[in-house]
């Protein structure tokens, strides 16, 4: 079979830094292809330059990239226009960046059809709800006439994926689609993607730094590192049978692969009586709508000594039950009662470079929370944390912008040290950072837990990552906890219908495996849409 997609000695260099060095693959009609790598290796920088995106950018791009014969680099931008959308389609990362806030999603997409194909108003209009129907949006008439904050993040994330189609392509490149999802959402995408690849046959590149997300999504895999493809081949061969060793570090690094020997905890250090927290919702009409309760009666002891994982997908309530453990936000009724000393609780936010000051420097933010103790010289302890966390004395003087997502995320781990607590809540701090950045902080924060001999309170909506660090789990779902048990019971024994739609949902790097568990999930009893 003729190839659809053939990229042959791909180089892309942005001034003296070359991200992309000698990538060559192709792809058969129909097919799917991962590419797996850390941040920073290349992928969504081939990803641009399957589409020609690069252009006008100052990027060097050398090689060739052939659609269906045809040269990307060679054609001129009326021609390279006709190959986007009808020819290859791109799906984003973020939709909230993709989509534009001021207008309608099916206007969005009713506008790419227009441009491409030259269809009137009413026949844009018409494949737009189409499209949103195929991607199993419900009510899709009138969801196509609400704007993207309307959406959840999967019902984006599905608008997105319909815009991709309205032109049929024949590709469809996927930049990381569920990078930003929770594990349910995220399973949701990944069988749609292969549904639609089933019934339209269109081929797909699926980018992703998770080898998880490729393992039941592609029938072949490319592993990048630096630029360079390191190993290639059927997804069987590389995930279960990996030749080089930085696969296998990547496969090492997945947090399915164990669970840390539990802690010895001590007496309740934290106690939620019936904890409740209602929002009001903004007055739509004369009567005025229910207040939103995102967190529900919950009772839970934190003990002492322990890692607690506290689970549950996006709008489950975890985030709010952290900050009112952190007491950053106080709850509407219940008792919250903490025996540790005064001032001695911190939080690790998920977004470093939203929770770090872009105007102070690392040393200054680490150092923040010493000014109002005065008990110690503030710059001694924070190149001591500096160097307890990995980093260097000398980026003391750097700004978080000039630092790795991961590198930040050990900063705002320096910074809740600082004033050594007791009681430290994570919030989602590695749902961002790619599986081997993502395995190093969880490692640090066994290390610190160990040897400090804190207590934690880890918040994730993935329960393989909770499972390598807690001691126990407790399952939220609507603001409730539904479950809570030891980890490993939880994990092997779920009490709950919902902990085991959770389980059901956690990706796996065994290839037959991921396709056993969508079939699973495709039953009547299915996960319901996002």
């Amino acid at each position: 079979m003729k190839p659809l997609l053939e990229v042959e000695d791909l180089s892309i260099a942005f001034g003296p830094v070359r991200a992309v060095d000698g990538l060559s693959f192709s792809l058969e009609p129909g097919a799917a292809l991962g590419i797996v790598g850390e941040s920073g290796s290349g992928k969504s920088a081939t990803a641009l330059a399957l589409l020609g995106l690069h252009r006008g950018t100052g990027a060097q791009v050398g090689g060739r990239i052939r659609f269906e014969g045809s040269d990307l680099q060679t054609l001129d931008d009326v021609q390279l226009r006709k190959v986007r959308g009808g020819g290859v389609a791109m799906v984003f990362q973020d939709p909230l960046s993709a989509l534009s806030p001021f207008h309608t999603v099916g206007h969005q997409i009713a506008e790419v059809y227009r441009l491409h194909t030259g269809a009137g108003k009413k026949a844009a209009w018409a494949r737009a709800v189409e499209v949103l129907r195929q991607v199993h949006i419900p009510d899709a008439a009138r969801r196509a006439r609400a704007h993207p904050h309307e959406f959840s993040g999967g019902m984006r994330q599905r608008a997105l994926i319909g815009m991709a189609l309205a032109c049929r392509p024949r590709l469809i490149v996927a930049d990381e689609p569920t990078t930003a999802l929770d594990v349910t959402v995220q399973a949701q995408i990944l069988d749609l993607l292969d549904e639609l690849r089933a019934t339209t046959g269109t081929a797909l590149v699926l980018i992703s730094h998770d080898l998880g997300v490729v393992a039941g999504s592609t029938d072949h895999v490319i592993v990048m590192r630096a630029g360079r493809a390191v190993e290639q081949g059927p997804v069987e061969q590389v995930l279960i049978r990996p030749s080089q060793p930085y696969t296998q570090d990547l496969l090492a690094a997945v947090p399915a692969a164990g669970h840390s020997a539990p802690a010895k905890a001590g007496p309740p250090l934290l106690r939620l009586a019936a904890i409740t927290k209602s929002y009001p919702t903004p007055r739509q009409s004369v009567r005025r709508p229910d207040p939103v309760t995102a967190v529900n009666g919950v009772d839970l002891d934190v003990l002492e000594g322990e890692t607690l994982g506290v689970v549950g997908e996006s709008g489950a309530g975890k985030s709010t039950l952290a900050r009112i453990m952190a007491g950053l936000t106080a709850p509407t009724s219940g008792r919250l009662t903490y025996t540790g000393p005064p001032a001695s609780i911190q939080m690790v936010f998920q977004d470093p470079l939203a929770s770090l000051n872009p105007r102070r420097t690392v040393g200054d933010s680490i150092a923040e929370p010493l000014r109002a103790t005065r008990a110690e010289d503030p710059r001694e302890r924070v190149e001591y944390l500096l160097d307890r966390v990995g980093l260097k004395a000398s980026d003391y003087g750097r700004y978080p912008h000039e630092l790795s997502g991961g590198m930040r995320q050990r900063v705002g781990i320096a910074r809740a040290l600082a004033p050594r607590p007791h009681l430290v809540l994570c919030d989602e701090p590695v749902s961002s950072l790619d599986v081997t950045t993502q395995a190093q902080v969880l490692a640090l924060l066994e290390d610190v837990r160990r040897e400090d001999e804190l207590t934690l309170v880890f918040v994730s909506h993935d329960l393989a990552v909770v499972r390598r660090l807690a001691d126990r789990i407790a399952v939220m779902q609507f603001g409730r906890v539904v479950e809570i048990g030891a980890a490993e019971d939880v994990w092997s024994d779920p009490q709950h219908d919902y902990t085991r739609m959770l389980l059901a949902a956690v990706p796996v790097t065994d290839p037959a495996e991921a396709r056993r568990r969508r079939e699973h999930r495709r039953r009547p009893a299915a996960i319901p849409g996002a």
